[in-house]
C-alpha cells in the first residue's frame, strides 16, 4: 500500500459475534441445563396450547447402576424423538421411568447380605423389601442425574416408577383382570429356572453364552420285541415271506438284547429319564461289534441302533475303527414300535427299583438324524419338546418327575445322587453330571463321553447357566379365550397380538415386524410367576385340597378384588406381606382357613408390560385412549418389554398400547467387537463427556444408522469431533453476518438476487426432507442432508460467494438480500438442528437473542412458503455450480504452481459448448460466484491447453491474470482502481465509502 493510501479495514462491514470458535461444551453445557431448569423449559412447553399430543412411553431402565453406552445411544434417540416432534407443533411429551422391582435389584441386596455374613431367609420380608426399595431409589436419583446431563429432555420432576404405590395398585389390578378372565392358570411344566437365584426366568431375563459341556452316548437296553400281528409285520417286511415266521423269529433275535443308543449334552437328566423317542422318517439300523481296541466301552458282540447317518460318527466317539463293526440289517420304523427299553440304571445294586420301568418307546417329529445318535432320551420334566409331546399324550402324570430342587439339587433319597448339584454355588460345573456318569460306566451303560463347546442360556444377572425344571408356577394362557368382550382384534392373547402387529403398528425398521410376529406366533403360554421376594405379588388366593383344573380352585371376587387394590394404593405393595392379611383381604365372605394365599411374585415383565394403564392412561399428561405414539427400545426388546407390553395389553384392552415401534441395534467398538471390562474396550458416556460433551455423544448418534449395531471409538469420536466444528463454523459465520441485523434491513423475496432465491429454494426442499425424515425417525437422513447444507452448499458455496458483498457492499440490494437470507437460515438451521445438538443451538440462539427466558428450545421450525420453491432455477443454478467447479478447479492448479496467490489474482476465460450452460452464465455475475476479478464467457472451441474437469464435459477454462490495479479495500484488481475520489479503491468501494 502507498503511503499516501488510507487503511480501510475499519470501513469493512467484518463480521461481529461473541459466540466462541471454540466450543468448550464440558464446562459450559451444565451452564444451560442450569437456564433450562430455571426456566422450567419441559413446563413451558406444556402450556402451549391447541396441539395435537404427541407421546413416546418410556421404555423403563433397570434402577441398579451407572448408564452404560447403550443407555446412552437410547434415551438419546427417544430425546430426538421428542424434540423434533415438539418443534414440529406436537405437545411433545415425555415422561421418563424406571423399573425399580426384581431380581437384578434383589440380587444386589442379596450380595450386599453375603458380604455381611447374612441370611435373606432370617430378614423380615418387608425389612428386605424396604432395603429394595431404598436401593432403587438411590439409583433413580443418579441415573436421572446422568440422564439430564445428556440434554435429555421430559418430566424429570415427576417420572414414573414401577414401585410407585400407584403403580404397584396398578399392575397388582392389571392381573387381576388375568385372573377374572379366565387366562390365568397353575400349572406344571419345565420353565428356564436359575438354581443360583432360585426362581424361574423369562427368555427376557435369559442370554446365551458358550458353555463347555459334557456329552454321552447311552444305552437302553432293548429287553422285548413284541409286535401284537405277527402275520401283518411278516407282510410288511415282505409278500415273499407270509408264511415264513422263522423271519420274525431272527428278527426277534436280533433285536432282543441290542441296546438303542441316545446322545445328550446334559448327563444330570439321565436319572429323570422317562422315554425314548425316534423319527418315523429317519432311516435306522442295526450294528454290530467285531472288535475293540483296547481302551472301550464296548464288547465284541454288542449290538447297537443307530441312525444310519450318523452310525460311523458313533462308533468313531466309542473308538470303533471301521474294521471293527458292521451294519447287521434295516430296523425299520414298524419294527421299533415293538421294542420294550430299560433305562441304564435299571436293577442296579442299591437303586431300588428307581428305575426298573420299562421305558416309553414311540416317534416323535423333534427327532433329527443331524447330530447325535438318530434317538432321543425323553426328561419330561426338563425339556419343552418332550413335555408337549406327553401333554398331548395325556401321559404328563405318568412322565413328570420333581428330582431337581429350586437350589439345583438333586432330591435327597434319589438313589446315589441324592444332594448332588448341577452347578456349584458360584455357577460353575457341580457335581451331579460326574456322578451321573460316573455310575453309568459302573453299570455298563456308557458307550462313550466326550465335551462340546456350544451356545447355552444363562441368566441375565448372575450370569451363571440356567437349566430346565418343571415346577408348579402361574401361567397366562394366550390361546385360551380371553372372557372380556373385546375381540375387534381376536379372541385370545396370541390372535389379538399377532393382528395388532400386522394391523396397527408401524415398524422401524420393518424388520421388527417378523422379529415380534415369529416370536409370538411360536411361544408357549407366559410364565407370570417368581420365586422371589422385591415385586409385585400374584395377588390371588387357591382353594385348599382343590385341584388346579377344578372350577373353584381360584377365588375370582370383584370385592376382594377392590380390598387389595385399596390396600395397595394406600401402602403399596407390602400389604400383602404384612400379619392378618389373607384375613385382612377376604374379609366376613369367606373362611380364611379353607384357602391359602399365593406369595410368588410377579415376572418384572409383567410390571414393564402394565405401564401403559398408569403412565398412558392413568396420568394427566398421559394419552386420551392409553396407547403410545412410540415405544423404541433396542432390538433385544422384541424378547422384552415390546413382547411384555403386546401380551399384557393383549390380555387387558385387547390391543397393542402402542402405534409405533422403534427399535435401534447394539453399540460395538471400533473394531464391531461387542464390548467387555475385560476386553478393555467399553465406552463410558461420562467419560465422553467430559472429553468432548454430550452434544458430540448425541451428534454420534445422529450420524449412525441406529437401526443397525453401530461402532464407537476413540478414532470414531474424534472423526465426529471435527465434523462438529465444521457446523459451529456455520453457525459463527451466521451469527457474524447478521450483527445489528432488524427488521428494518429485510427486503421480500422477489426483490432478491437469483443467487439469494436460490438459497431459498434450498431450503423449502429441505425444510420438507427434514420434518419427513424426523416424522420417520431417521436421524441419520436428517443430519446428512443438515451437514451437506451446511458445509457445501452454504460454507463452501454461498458464504465463500458472498463474503465479498457482505464485508464490502454498501447498503446495497445484494448485501440486504444475503442478510435476509441469513437470518432466515439461522431460525431454520437452529431449529432443525435443535432435536440434534440441543446445547450447542442453545448457546448460538442465546448469542443472538440473549435473555432470561430465552431459548431456541421453545420455538418451533418455522413455516416455509410453498412459493420458495422454484424448481427452474435450482436447474439453471445445478448448470452454474457445475461450470463453476470447473473454473475452481483450473485456479486450484495455478495456486498450488504458485503462480498466483489468490483467485482474485485471475480473469479466467471459459469456453462454453453449451449454449444454455453459457446464457445461463451470462445471466449471473459469474466472476463473482467464481471470486476471480474478471471472467471471460465465450462459445468459441477450447483450445488444447483449457484446463477440462472430467466430470464437467463441455466446460474448458483457460487460464489468465487479471489486468489493473488491486482495490486495497475488497482487493480485487480491476482496471478503475485509482480513478475515483478514494485513493486505491474501484468504483464499489468508492461508492460505499461515500
Amino acid at each position: 500500500m502507498c503511503a499516501e493510501t488510507p487503511d480501510y479495514k475499519d470501513t469493512l462491514n467484518l463480521p461481529k459475534t461473541d459466540f466462541p470458535m471454540r466450543a468448550g461444551l464440558p464446562k459450559r453445557e451444565p451452564e444451560w441445563l442450569e437456564h433450562w431448569n430455571r426456566i422450567g423449559i419441559y413446563d413451558r412447553l406444556r402450556e402451549k396450547q391447541g396441539r395435537t399430543p404427541f407421546t413416546l412411553h418410556d421404555g423403563p431402565p433397570y434402577a441398579n447402576g451407572h448408564l452404560h453406552i447403550g443407555h446412552a445411544l437410547n434415551k438419546t434417540i427417544k430425546d430426538m424423538i421428542v424434540r423434533s416432534h415438539q418443534m414440529m407443533g406436537y405437545d411433545s411429551r415425555y415422561i421418563p421411568g424406571w423399573d425399580c422391582h426384581g431380581l437384578p435389584i434383589e440380587w444386589k441386596i442379596e450380595e450386599q447380605y453375603r458380604k455381611k455374613g447374612r441370611n435373606k431367609d432370617e430378614v423380615p420380608i418387608n425389612d428386605f423389601r424396604a432395603e429394595c426399595r431404598k436401593f432403587a431409589e438411590e439409583w433413580v436419583d443418579i441415573q436421572r442425574d446422568e440422564f439430564q446431563r445428556l440434554g435429555i429432555t421430559g418430566n424429570w420432576a415427576d417420572p414414573y416408577l414401577t414401585m410407585d404405590f400407584h403403580a404397584e395398585r396398578v399392575i397388582a389390578e392389571e392381573f387381576m383382570k388375568f385372573l377374572m378372565n379366565g387366562t390365568l392358570y397353575q400349572g406344571s411344566k419345565p420353565v428356564m429356572w436359575s438354581p443360583i437365584e432360585k426362581t424361574a426366568l423369562a427368555e427376557a431375563e435369559v442370554e446365551y453364552h458358550d458353555k463347555e459341556s459334557f456329552t454321552i452316548w447311552v444305552k437302553f437296553k432293548v429287553v422285548e420285541a413284541d409286535w401284537p400281528n405277527e402275520v401283518e409285520c411278516i407282510q410288511n417286511e415282505s409278500d415273499e415271506r407270509q408264511d415264513n415266521l422263522e423271519f420274525l423269529r431272527q428278527l426277534k433275535t436280533d433285536l432282543t438284547d441290542a441296546s438303542v443308543l441316545i446322545w445328550t449334552t446334559t448327563p444330570w437328566t439321565i436319572p429323570s429319564n422317562k422315554s425314548v423317542v425316534y423319527g418315523e422318517e429317519i432311516s435306522y439300523g442295526l450294528y454290530e461289534v467285531t472288535g475293540t481296541p483296547d481302551e472301550c466301552w464296548a464288547n465284541v458282540g454288542d449290538r447297537f441302533i443307530l441312525a444310519d447317518n450318523l452310525a460311523s460318527d458313533v462308533m468313531a466317539r466309542a473308538r470303533l475303527e471301521d474294521t471293527m463293526w458292521r451294519r447287521v440289517r434295516d430296523v425299520d420304523t414298524w419294527m421299533l414300535e415293538g421294542l420294550k427299553l430299560t433305562h441304564p440304571l435299571a436293577g442296579a445294586e442299591g437303586a431300588n427299583g428307581e428305575w426298573d420301568d420299562i421305558r416309553d418307546f414311540r416317534a416323535a417329529d423333534f427327532v433329527t438324524d443331524t447330530e447325535g445318535t438318530g434317538f432321543v432320551h425323553c426328561a419330561p420334566s426338563h425339556g419343552m419338546e418332550e413335555y408337549e409331546l406327553y401333554r398331548e399324550l395325556g401321559m404328563l402324570d405318568q412322565v413328570i418327575t420333581y428330582n431337581v430342587l429350586d437350589d439345583g439339587s438333586f432330591r435327597a433319597d434319589l438313589p446315589f445322587f441324592g444332594g448332588k448339584y448341577i452347578l456349584s454355588r458360584k455357577g460353575g460345573e457341580g457335581d451331579a453330571n460326574k456322578a451321573v456318569i460316573d455310575k453309568l460306566v459302573e453299570v455298563g451303560g456308557l458307550l462313550a463321553r466326550g465335551k462340546i463347546k456350544h451356545s447355552y442360556p444363562h441368566s441375565w444377572r448372575s450370569k451363571a447357566p440356567v437349566i430346565y425344571r418343571n415346577t408348579p408356577q402361574w401361567f397366562a394362557a394366550i390361546d385360551r379365550a380371553v372372557g372380556d368382550g373385546q375381540d375387534t382384534y381376536g379372541t385370545t392373547i396370541r390372535q389379538r397380538a399377532l393382528t395388532s402387529i400386522d394391523e396397527l403398528v408401524k415398524w422401524t425398521p420393518k424388520s421388527g415386524r417378523n422379529r415380534l410376529y415369529s416370536m409370538i406366533e411360536a411361544r408357549p403360554d407366559w410364565v407370570l410367576s417368581r420365586q422371589r421376594a422385591w415385586g409385585v405379588p400374584l395377588t390371588c388366593f387357591v382353594k385348599k385340597g382343590a385341584l388346579p383344573t377344578d372350577p373353584d380352585f381360584l377365588l375370582r371376587d370383584p370385592v376382594v378384588n377392590t380390598r387389595i387394590a385399596e390396600a395397595f394404593e394406600a401402602e403399596g405393595a407390602d400389604a400383602w406381606y404384612r400379619d392378618g392379611a389373607k384375613e385382612r383381604f377376604l374379609g366376613d365372605d369367606y373362611d380364611p382357613t379353607e384357602w391359602e394365599q399365593v406369595f410368588d411374585i410377579l415376572d418384572v415383565w409383567f410390571d414393564s408390560g402394565s405401564t401403559h394403564a398408569f403412565v398412558l392412561r392413568d396420568r394427566e399428561d398421559g394419552t386420551e385412549d392409553g396407547i403410545a405414539d412410540v415405544y423404541m427400545e433396542g432390538t433385544d426388546q422384541h424378547r422384552g418389554w415390546f413382547h411384555s407390553s403386546m401380551l399384557q395389553a393383549c390380555g387387558t384392552i385387547g390391543r397393542a398400547p402402542y402405534r409405533n415401534v422403534v427399535t435401534h441395534g447394539f453399540t460395538l467398538d471400533e473394531k464391531g467387537n461387542k464390548m467387555s471390562k475385560s476386553l478393555g474396550n467399553t465406552i463410558v458416556p461420562d467419560e465422553v463427556i467430559k472429553q468432548y460433551g454430550a452434544d458430540i455423544l448425541r451428534l454420534w448418534v445422529a450420524q449412525t444408522d441406529y437401526t443397525a449395531d453401530q461402532r464407537i471409538g476413540p478414532e470414531i469420536l474424534k472423526g465426529v469431533a471435527d465434523g462438529y466444528r465444521r457446523l459451529r463454523n456455520t453457525m459463527r459465520f451466521m451469527l457474524g453476518a447478521l450483527g445489528h441485523f432488524s427488521d428494518a434491513d429485510r427486503i421480500e423475496p422477489a426483490d432478491m438476487p437469483e443467487l439469494e432465491r436460490w438459497v431459498l429454494h434450498r431450503m423449502a426442499e429441505l425444510d420438507q426432507t427434514v420434518r419427513d425424515g424426523y416424522a420417520a425417525f431417521d436421524f441419520q437422513g436428517v443430519f446428512q442432508q443438515l451437514f451437506n447444507f451446511c458445509t457445501v452448499d452454504m460454507s463452501a458455496f454461498y458464504f465463500d460467494i458472498r463474503k465479498d458483498a457482505l464485508y464490502c457492499d454498501g447498503d446495497t440490494t445484494r448485501r440486504r438480500a444475503a442478510r435476509t437470507v441469513m437470518d432466515l437460515l439461522f431460525h431454520r438451521l437452529t431449529t432443525w438442528l435443535a432435536p440434534i445438538l440441543p446445547f450447542t443451538t442453545e448457546d448460538v440462539w442465546l448469542s443472538r437473542f440473549p435473555g432470561d427466558d430465552s431459548s431456541v428450545h421453545l420455538q418451533d421450525m418455522p413455516e416455509t412458503p410453498d412459493t420458495w420453491r422454484d424448481d427452474a432455477l435450482a436447474v439453471k443454478w445445478a448448470m452454474v455450480r457445475r461450470a463453476r467447479r470447473a473454473v475452481t478447479a483450473a485456479l486450484e492448479l495455478q495456486r498450488s504452481d504458485k503462480v498466483i496467490g489468490a483467485s482474485l489474482e485471475a480473469a479466467p476465460v471459459v469456453h462454453v459448448a453449451d449454449a444454455e450452460m453459457l446464457a445461463a452464465l451470462k445471466s449471473v455475475a459469474f466472476e463473482d460466484l467464481c471470486i476471480t476479478s474478471d471472467i471471460v464467457l465465450t462459445a468459441d472451441p477450447a483450445p488444447a491447453e483449457a484446463y477440462r474437469l472430467p466430470e464437467v464435459e463441455g466446460v474448458g477454462v483457460v487460464f489468465e491474470k487479471a489486468e489493473g490495479q488491486k482495490c486495497q479495500r475488497c482487493w480485487k484488481i480491476l482496471p478503475d482502481v485509482g480513478q475515483h475520489a478514494h485513493p486505491g479503491t474501484c468504483k464499489r468501494c468508492n461508492d460505499a465509502l461515500g
